[in-house]
């Protein structure tokens, strides 16, 4: 898919569905992706966090929940926004 092409309402919504709740954030990421804007910078402790919740088996919410943090929180961690303490 050609990035320059993208409708990124389309893209949103699907990633919405998939994600099963709505992501406020999600439509000036994808804006920022279409124009070029670089992208933020994933981390160890990022990638360690999501492998740690993909491996259990729980959801974003659900894992944010078992560590007693908010999911915004945690999505930001694995979405690379900010880094884990």
């Amino acid at each position: 898919m050609d990035i320059k092409k993208m409708d990124i309402e389309a893209v949103a919504k699907a990633i919405e569905v998939d994600a099963g709740e709505s992501l406020p954030d999600l439509r000036q990421a994808l804006k920022e992706a279409k124009a070029g804007i670089a992208g933020r910078v994933t981390t160890p402790e990022q990638i360690l966090v999501r492998q740690a919740r993909e491996k259990s088996g729980l959801t974003q919410a659900m894992f944010a929940e078992r560590i007693d943090t908010p999911v915004a929180t945690l999505r930001d961690w694995e979405q690379g926004r900010f880094a884990p303490p």
